[in-house]
């Protein structure tokens, strides 16, 4: 089980938030009525009362959702029915290295699970890339001109960002909800949900998530090893509505091993134009090196 700190807040990340709040008023019988239709209007009131409970439990239970069908509205949310390109700044904070600052240029589309990242800058790392298609992800070193297979599980760049921070959501289909409780974080009312891995593909076998039971947005998660140890804590506490989806555009990951490693990624120049189909190849990611 998760230690009950970690359900705390840190922090406020997003305001003006509507409360519903549901009032239920029983109102007491004024008229006096001889002994024997006091009775008969008793049972009568009882049988209301029993049929009122009866039609009010489904809507008790209308009001916690199914939590299976809500990982698949968070990935929903979150991914893209088109194209989309932004631009993303990563700032890596280490106690002993200091601090790194990567931009890269970003082009991803969802339907077909493929993503490619061209890094900017460091200059000393210009045209470096990430390919993510049907076989696998790809990194292309433009010195020695080859591709390397590498791993969505894989830190991008010594980063605490992973590769597959960068891709589309897959909650619904790598994951099951092992618990669901109601809390609040900062101003918002969550579901928090902690998350066992139903494959052996994903980055982190055990996930905790904090869910808005408004729009269905993510704002922390906990990832955990095999082992149930923390690795990771991370907070999205901005999100930038494009079309009908939710990018998180700024997104914070906290290294849970070493105190004071961390990194912050923002996302700017967010656009869902169309992307040409050759971006998705090892071809053009050569061609943009020459």
């Amino acid at each position: 089980m998760r230690p009950t700190e970690h359900r705390q807040s840190r922090q406020c990340f997003i305001t003006h938030m509507t409360r519903l709040q549901l009032i239920n008023r029983v109102r007491p019988l004024k008229k006096e009525t001889p002994l024997l239709p006091k009775i008969r209007l008793n049972f009568a009131f009882t049988a209301i009362i029993i049929t009122g409970l009866l039609v009010l439990i489904p809507l008790v239970y209308a009001q916690t959702p199914d939590f299976e069908e809500l990982l698949v509205e968070i990935d929903n949310r979150s991914n893209f029915t088109g194209d989309f390109s932004a631009t993303f700044t990563l700032e890596s904070k280490d106690p002993d290295e200091g601090t790194e600052t990567n931009q890269v240029r970003f082009f991803r589309r969802d339907d077909e699970d493929k993503f490619l990242l061209l890094i900017l800058k460091p200059e000393t790392q210009l045209g470096q890339g990430y390919l993510n298609i049907e076989d696998g992800l790809w990194f292309y070193d433009p010195e020695s001109r080859q591709f390397t297979y590498t791993s969505l599980s894989e830190s991008f760049e010594g980063s605490d960002a992973n590769n597959d921070d960068f891709g589309a959501s897959n909650l619904a289909p790598d994951y099951d909800v092992a618990l669901a409780t109601e809390d609040t974080l900062g101003n918002f009312d969550v579901w928090i949900l902690e998350l066992e891995a139903i494959n052996d593909e994903v980055t982190y076998p055990f996930l905790t998530i904090w869910v808005t039971r408004e729009q269905g947005l993510v704002l922390k998660s906990e990832e955990y090893s095999l082992t149930k140890r923390l690795l990771r804590t991370s907070f999205y506490p901005s999100y930038a509505k494009v079309g009908e989806s939710f990018i998180a555009d700024r997104m914070i990951f906290v290294d849970a091993l070493l105190e004071g490693k961390m990194t912050e990624v923002n996302i700017t120049e967010i656009t869902t134009a169309e992307i040409p189909n050759n971006v998705f190849t090892k071809a053009y990611v050569e061609r943009v090196n020459r």
